[in-house]
């Protein structure tokens, strides 16, 4: 296979274009033939003019690649290595929804040949690929596991937003049903991460060393959250007392903050959920995303009472909330936590005006009925810096005092302008 690729006797295919998917797509396409796929024909015809719909790439990245864009399944007949990078939820209930995984195993079911290998990006709990996915590519092929195609995993680790740790520059777990296959599809990669490849003994081994990387994140970062409550009863900042801490050459670097994104809120709720399945109750795995998971409350519960100190009238006040993007200086708004802060305020029908640098307002409304403005209006009781955008980052208090009423309140979720807000109230996690 991997002889066959590197020659462009075979040709490679990526199933999703997203954040994970086109990058990849077009890195292969840089020295292999590929064929992009997605389900949405308007990012498409994106695609083919040079524009990334996640806002991740340049055009320039387009460039000298040999691949074909592609919403037909028929076009990817003509592929024999087929890499599925689609999103994996969770639901309301916070369970996997295995949906888009199944969908795009059955699309590639349809078409696939003997000898041809499928390779799963898509983070998910152990076992899922060879348990979930691989009975829908034997059902819609007529083909048997191992015998006519060969399945691998090998796990993204595209982090949106960073142009340092970029696909080429982070090495790669690969992993395959069987000597051969772990082999070719080791070596395939290759083709284009120049940190190298780490060959993981087998599927699961893979699935699990993926899922644990955020899990880990997840806790850790739950660990802080929860120092940043007890710190706030002491009356105590949390930064500085990390600050001091972080001297200690072993300490690990891990801040408070709003966990959400399509990685770190998502990926523990797959490991629980599996280990549910297996009887065994994760406590540590469920306390941490518990607390992530109420950190927006606990920011809105804390400017209420703020704002009843200052002797305003919490039904007639107006805060501005800067940033809703799951993270700083990217237009993803998935899973985004700062949603749960206008929630909790709207509950003491607080007016809370939302703007942010980065966010496409018509995604914002179509996702969570949020009506975003362009620019901040009027005098505001309260400011939250949810988010930091480079562009928010670069404001002074004078800004801020311009558009706060009398005895303002300024909250910093992430601690950046600590020592720099002298005139208005101030409190960060």
């Amino acid at each position: 296979m991997y002889n066959s690729i590197i020659n462009k006797e075979k040709k490679i295919s990526v199933i999703g274009l997203g954040y994970v998917g086109l990058p990849i797509a077009l890195e292969y396409a840089k020295k292999v033939k590929v064929v992009g796929f997605d389900i949405k024909p308007e990012r498409v015809e994106m695609m083919k003019n040079r524009i990334d719909p996640s806002a991740e790439l340049e055009p320039e990245a387009f460039d000298g690649t040999d691949i074909i864009f592609t919403s037909n399944p028929e076009d990817l007949k003509q592929c024999h290595f087929h890499i599925i990078a689609v999103p994996t939820p969770i639901d309301e209930h916070k369970l996997p929804d295995l949906t888009p995984v199944l969908k795009a195993s059955e699309t590639v079911g349809r078409i696939l040949k003997k000898g041809d290998y499928v390779v799963y990006e898509s983070t998910v709990y152990p076992g899922c690929t060879e348990e979930d996915c691989v009975p829908v590519l034997e059902k819609m092929s007529g083909l048997k596991f191992v015998q006519d195609f060969k399945v691998g995993f090998s796990p993204e680790r595209i982090n949106p937003g960073d142009k340092l740790h970029t696909l080429t520059s982070i090495v790669k777990v690969t992993s395959g049903c069987d000597k051969e296959s772990a082999e070719e599809i080791a070596k395939v990669y290759e083709i284009v991460v120049k940190a190298g490849v780490h060959r993981a003994s087998c599927i699961k081994v893979a699935e699990a060393a993926k899922i644990i990387e955020n899990t880990q994140r997840d806790v850790n970062i739950a660990l802080m959250n929860e120092l940043s409550m007890i710190f706030n009863i002491m009356g105590i900042n949390t930064f500085e007392v990390l600050e001091a801490a972080g001297t200690k050459w072993n300490f690990l670097k891990f801040s408070p903050g709003l966990v959400g994104g399509h990685c770190i809120g998502v990926d523990p709720y797959y490991l629980l959920h599996k280990a549910n399945q297996l009887g065994y109750h994760a406590q540590i795995i469920g306390s941490g995303r518990s607390i992530n998971d109420s950190m927006g409350q606990h920011v809105a519960n804390n400017l209420v009472k703020l704002i009843i100190s200052k002797e305003k009238e919490i039904t007639k006040s107006k805060v501005l909330l800067m940033g809703i993007t799951f993270k700083e200086d990217v237009t993803d708004i998935r899973n985004s936590r700062v949603v749960d802060i206008i929630h909790e305020l709207s509950k003491f029908r607080v007016k809370v005006d939302v703007v942010d640098s980065f966010a496409d307002k018509h995604e914002v409304k179509e996702e969570y009925g949020i009506d975003m403005i362009d620019n901040p209006d009027g005098k505001y009781d309260a400011i939250i810096v949810a988010v930091n955008h480079a562009p928010y980052i670069k404001l002074d208090e004078s800004y801020f005092n311009s558009i706060s009423n009398e005895n303002g309140i300024f909250i910093d979720i992430k601690g950046v302008f600590r020592n720099k807000i002298k005139g208005l109230t101030y409190w960060s996690l």
